[in-house]
């Protein structure tokens, strides 16, 4: 007997974007792929950001910026961000700290959320920065951007993560997430 309901509970998910209604089971392994996802991000992160924070020569974006393919959608963008001295000083801060913060929060597994989408802004902006298409538009860079993406839709911090235990925390009696719902943007 076919039928257009599907049975709700766990490892079922759903989704309605612009009139177009997705919904999957997962299987009951997904949960260890995806912290296998997070934990692995996270590790390659946070080697990123501390192989950069601990070099001896300090790091240096400029040349990276100004040094973006031609063919880039992003490279008036990418030459101005690299010849403003302000921008490149953010730059040289903000991409090992942002990089080792981002890795941290993965493989702990707090603010998952937050972490996931700033990886993913950092990997579009490497794609466009990495700007190489002979092959097709889907390269490495893109791939990372969708797993961070993935983490994040699949809530991997509740996964031996810390999230759950923020979560839970009581303010006043009540729990954080439900004295503060917009947080479920952060955790999770």
């Amino acid at each position: 007997m076919a039928t257009n309901e599907i049975e709700t509970g766990a490892n079922t998910f759903e989704s309605k974007l612009g009139g177009l209604t997705v919904r999957g089971r997962a299987h009951s392994l997904s949960a260890w792929f995806v912290l296998a996802l997070r934990l692995m991000m996270g590790y390659a992160f946070l080697h990123a950001g501390w192989t950069k924070i601990a070099a001896a020569e300090p790091f240096d974006a400029a040349g990276y910026l100004t040094h973006v393919p031609a063919a880039s959608p992003a490279t008036g963008l990418f030459h101005w961000m690299g010849t403003t001295p302000w921008f490149v000083d953010f730059v040289n801060v903000a991409v090992p700290w942002g990089e080792f913060l981002i890795g941290l929060g993965l493989l702990v597994g707090a603010f998952v959320r937050l972490a996931a989408f700033f990886g993913a802004f950092m990997m579009l902006t490497f794609y466009l920065g990495n700007w190489s298409v002979e092959h097709g538009f889907i390269n490495g860079d893109f791939a990372y951007m969708l797993v961070f993406l993935a983490v994040a839709a699949f809530g991997a911090g509740h996964i031996l993560g810390l999230d759950s235990i923020i979560e839970e925390y009581e303010v006043d009696g009540e729990a954080l997430i439900e004295r503060y719902p917009a947080l479920r943007y952060v955790l999770g």
